[in-house]
């Protein structure tokens, strides 16, 4: 069995499994193209970022579609996922996180939320996370690149009822902020905070390193 198609993991919790959110339904209206479809190495954003997402044992993977849903849903082929379609995509990446959250089984008992356009965000990082929260019970595991705090974020199954709220009050961000003493962080490298939001980023990303 290949490592993208297996069963979860031992780090799971007694409890119930992690599960895997990958909002994958921005237009990509300041890249001029849907970057999602971009290749590294021959793998498209979208692939490669459902594929950590498996690699890394989380499960079920729900992977929110909206934008060009059909393309996306095309470069996750053979891949064990559960796409959700959000038909309100346009109006934030609230309502992605409110599909996706949505959309996990009353097993779960966390969710790993993450963005498919950050590239160099690792199998080894989301496990990562899923083990501080084993570790810890915290009902919020985020991630700290030398300072800035961006995804991916787990989040105890406590907390979905908190995400799954009215825009603006119900993103990831306000909910972290809500829990901040409770939040536990794990550090980074600033080099693996890399979104692609505009075509510089891509250029780069892509550009040789001395």
């Amino acid at each position: 069995m290949r490592p993208r198609d297996r069963a979860p993991g031992s780090s799971a919790p007694a409890g119930g499994s992690v599960a895997g959110i990958v909002l994958a339904a921005g237009a990509s209206t300041r890249f001029g193209g849907n970057k999602l479809l971009l290749r590294i190495r021959g793998e498209s954003l979208a692939r490669r970022a459902v594929a950590a997402a498996l690699d890394a044992g989380l499960d079920p993977v729900v992977v929110v579609l909206g934008h060009e849903a059909g393309r996306v849903r095309a470069e996750l082929s053979g891949l064990a996922v559960h796409e959700v379609v959000n038909p309100d995509y346009a109006r934030g990446m609230n309502t992605s996180l409110r599909a996706g959250v949505a959309a996990l089984p009353e097993n779960a008992s966390a969710a790993v939320v993450q963005l498919a356009d950050m590239p160099r965000v690792t199998a080894e990082m989301l496990s990562r996370l899923v083990e501080r929260f084993i570790e810890t019970g915290a009902p919020v595991v985020a991630s700290d690149y030398e300072g800035v705090h961006a995804p991916p974020t787990l989040y105890a199954r406590a907390l979905f009822g908190e995400l799954g709220g009215p825009d603006g009050d119900g993103s990831g961000k306000r909910v972290v902020r809500r829990h901040e003493s409770e939040v536990v962080r794990v550090p980074w490298p600033a080099e693996a905070l890399a979104d692609v939001d505009r075509e510089e980023d891509w250029k780069r990303m892509c550009a040789p390193t001395s």
